[in-house]
């Protein structure tokens, strides 16, 4: 399975996996991955009844053998498929084998490990090329810790703190395992986590920046790859931006729930999720009349080691298409493609904001 680069995505309660998860699917897959999300599977287990909070202990030694079961049997599974493509492939596992130790006594992880015929050894270090842990906002975030993205969460904030070091220890030991704390902004925290992903495949990683222009295509673009985007905006209280994203080609795609919130004049929250189609239908019911829906098809491509994002516009109508390139501060840093011509630089000009272009003409 050359083709398939495996990944854990772990941490303590309210660490920002669900967002992450959502950035390194768009990041990734538009430069030519075939990204795979594996489920938290306590969490599809609490969902289907199991009771992880029992005081039955032989109930409990039970459903965490069939958690590690469905865990280890998920993820071959996925990564089977993944070779099979042929394509370079990068599955994401939300939490991982090791995870699930770190809820119950060593006696007990042992016992499970001798029944199922495996060790620690084999679970950490043979089984994944790379172990992203998060840590909890609960050690350095403390602000911004809760548990309103997980009905099946109910962590105080001292458990929270006492898990995520239970869950690093865990892990302690793998190879590649990276620490990804709270010592930056949270938007820094999600680029750490691409960064180090982009390492670990060889891809030019993510940098902080961009500029933005109008440009029109002159000539053919090299190896873009190509999606089509449908983005609305639903009804809200003022400071609070709801957006809704469809994102895919061909039949096949993927849905996002974006939030963002204004908590003073310099400071925003910002997250995103995956949602399911039936989701996604739902909340469009909630579409803001008063914005038009934007719809654009989004090429992404790079050029001179530059990453590029071209979006042409068919709602609203914009005029030009628009450019975006990350990491560059000034305009004469660019190295800008043949294949295009810059009408107008347009960074910061807010009227090219998405939000902004949404607004329906009075």
């Amino acid at each position: 399975m050359n083709n398939v680069t495996k990944i854990v995505l772990t941490g303590g309660p309210c660490a920002g996996k669900t967002t992450a998860m959502v950035r390194i699917i768009e990041y990734f897959s538009t430069r030519g991955f075939q990204v795979y999300t594996l489920p938290e599977v306590p969490t599809m287990f609490s969902a289907a009844g199991i009771n992880y909070l029992t005081d039955d202990k032989a109930y409990f030694y039970q459903e965490e053998k069939a958690t590690l079961k469905m865990q280890m049997e998920l993820e071959d599974r996925f990564a089977e498929i993944a070779a099979s493509s042929g394509k370079p492939a990068i599955v994401i596992c939300d939490r991982g084998t090791m995870d699930i130790s770190a809820y119950m006594s060593e006696e007990m992880w042992q016992a499970i490990l001798i029944e199922l015929g495996t060790d620690t050894v084999k679970l950490r270090d043979s089984r994944y090329d790379a172990v992203l842990h998060l840590v909890t906002a609960a050690r350095g975030a403390e602000k911004y810790f809760t548990n309103a993205n997980n009905q099946y969460r109910s962590e105080g904030i001292e458990l929270a703190r006492t898990l995520d070091k239970k869950v690093a220890a865990a892990w302690t030991g793998h190879p590649h395992l990276r620490i990804v704390d709270n010592s930056e902004d949270f938007e820094q925290k999600i680029r750490r986590v691409l960064s180090e992903i982009s390492s670990l495949i060889g891809t030019p990683e993510p940098i902080e920046t961009e500029r933005k222009y109008l440009v029109e295509v002159i000539g053919e673009i090299p190896e873009v790859i190509e999606s089509e985007i449908t983005q609305t905006y639903l009804k809200t209280e003022p400071g609070l931006e709801i957006r809704l994203r469809k994102r895919g080609r061909e039949g096949s795609y993927v849905y996002f729930q974006t939030t963002k919130k204004q908590v003073s004049e310099t400071e925003r929250i910002e997250t995103e999720r995956q949602i399911s189609p039936n989701r996604y239908v739902t909340l469009l019911e909630q579409a803001d009349p008063e914005r038009l829906t934007i719809k654009k098809i989004r090429k992404n491509f790079v050029w001179e080691k530059q990453y590029f994002e071209l979006d042409t516009y068919q709602q609203p109508e914009v005029g030009a298409s628009i450019l975006e390139i990350e990491g560059k501060k000034e305009h004469s840093d660019i190295i800008f493609p043949p294949f295009l011509k810059v009408i107008k630089d347009v960074t910061g000009n807010e009227d090219y904001f998405n939000y902004n272009l949404s607004r329906r003409q009075k």
